[in-house]
Parts: C-alpha cells; sequence; structure tokens
C-alpha cells in the first residue's frame, strides 16, 4: 500500500482545511518546495499535490508552486484541483506531473475524462469526494445528485489509473478514515481505490492494511492511503508509517 503524503495549495502556501473549507486554513509551511523535500527525505516514493484555489476557480492558480516542487524533486507527483480540459490535462503531464487526478469534470463532463485515459493510459487518475454517499464538485462548495458508486462504475473500463475516494465529513477532522465506505467501493469495482480523508493515526493505516484483501472481489482493491493533517500535527509520523508499510507488504 502506498502512503501518499498531501500538499494542498493555497495562495501559493502549504495548508490543510477542515472539510473542505476555505475559510478555516491552517497554514502549515509558506514554503511548498520546502514541505515537498522534507517528505522526500523522510522516504515519501509518491506526493499527491492540490490546488485549492484552482478547484474553487476551475484553473489553475497554484502553478509556480507545483513546478517549484516538480523542479525540486525526483519523485512522482499527483495532481489535482482546477483541471477541467484537455489542454490543461497534456500541459501538466508535459511539465512532469506523473498522474493528474480529475474530479468536478468526471461528474459534469465524464467524455471528456475518458478521452483523457485513452490520450494518455495510466496517467488519469479520478478524484470522487463524497458526502454522504453523493459527489460534491467545484472544491467541494456544491454537491451534485450523483451517487458516488455510479460514479465510480462509469469509468470501469476507461483505463483509469486510480480513483481516490475521500469523505468530506471526516476531512481535515483527525476522526479516522472511512474504513467501511472504502472498502465498499473498491469490492464494487475493478479500479484500484486511494483511501483520503480523516487520517488520524498509523491505526487508520493499519485498518486499510488489514481490510485491504477482502476488497480485491474485481480488481486491485485497496492500494493507496492519503494522509496530510496527521503529518503535519505530528500523530502520524511518515518515516515510521512508511518503514511499517514496507514491513507489511
Amino acid at each position: 500500500m502506498i502512503l501518499f503524503p498531501a500538499i494542498d495549495l493555497k495562495d501559493g502556501q502549504c495548508v490543510r482545511l477542515v472539510k473542505g473549507d476555505m475559510a478555516q486554513a491552517t497554514v502549515f509551511n509558506p514554503d511548498p518546495v520546502d514541505q515537498a523535500r522534507r517528505f522526500a527525505r523522510l522516504g515519501a516514493e509518491w506526493l499527491h499535490l492540490v490546488d485549492l484555489n484552482g478547484a474553487f476557480e476551475g484553473r489553475p492558480v497554484n502553478a509556480a508552486a507545483v513546478e517549484g516542487i516538480l523542479n525540486a524533486l525526483q519523485i512522482p507527483v499527483q495532481l489535482g484541483g482546477g483541471i477541467r480540459d484537455l489542454a490543461r490535462i497534456e500541459d501538466w503531464l508535459a511539465r512532469g506531473v506523473a498522474r493528474v487526478i480529475l474530479g468536478t469534470v468526471a461528474v459534469k463532463n465524464p467524455a471528456l475524462v475518458k478521452e483523457a485515459c485513452r490520450k494518455f493510459p495510466g496517467r488519469i487518475v479520478v478524484g470522487i469526494d463524497a458526502k454522504a454517499g453523493q459527489v460534491a464538485v467545484e472544491g467541494w462548495a456544491e454537491t451534485s445528485d450523483v451517487k458516488t458508486l455510479d460514479l465510480a462504475r462509469k469509468f470501469e473500463d476507461a483505463g483509469v489509473a486510480a480513483i481516490v475516494f475521500t469523505d468530506i465529513d471526516r476531512d481535515g477532522l483527525l476522526q479516522g478514515v472511512n474504513v467501511a465506505s472504502t472498502a465498499e467501493l473498491a469490492r464494487a469495482i475493478s479500479v484500484p481505490v486511494i483511501a483520503s480523508g480523516g487520517v488520524s493515526s498509523l491505526a487508520d493505516i493499519d485498518a486499510l492494511v488489514k481490510i485491504a484483501p477482502s476488497t480485491r472481489t474485481y480488481g486491485a482493491g485497496i492500494t493507496g492511503v492519503i494522509s496530510g493533517r496527521a503529518i503535519y500535527d505530528g500523530r502520524l509520523d511518515l518515516a515510521a508509517a512508511l518503514a511499517h508499510l514496507k514491513q507489511a507488504a
């Protein structure tokens, strides 16, 4: 299982939100490149980046910070937030982003996601941000009438590299990852699932590792987990967690 440390970008800084609320942003590092280097030194094999301003505005806003991270590190990066058309996808992949995460556009224009998967196989991730079982869009500012599983199944045969499943009601609250809902989704689809939202300790990661084998009904099951605030707060020791996952593999 891959542990993705998260860098959420707001106004050029590394922050964490509470349940996606831009008004509840805590700055953890004003220098995202420095933060990325710290994660790399601790052994991170991937980084998860989100352009929060971009997610709300529908266009890249923190591009300079993302480019700084890409230029400073060798480890792969997956990026989401404000990527709504094929030109943006192609541009970010050309700049060195390993995988692009598509969220809002997956709901509003699924045909574009499928086209991107055909053009860039293995490099497109679908982000499904759920609130009470319904998919949220536009930086979580709107809740659609689309159900989580229904959206995931639209991309079963599209060649999506993974689905990042985030429980909005737990994000940034350190109340524990929603293991049950994540496992339910992973069991129902063939696409690999990455858990996100609410990770508070190594125990949450262990719970996902323990249940992961039972989620491989049709495919890879749960293959990764994203953590942000717990790492910044010191509740989750990144180096220790990475070493623990290697031993559990």
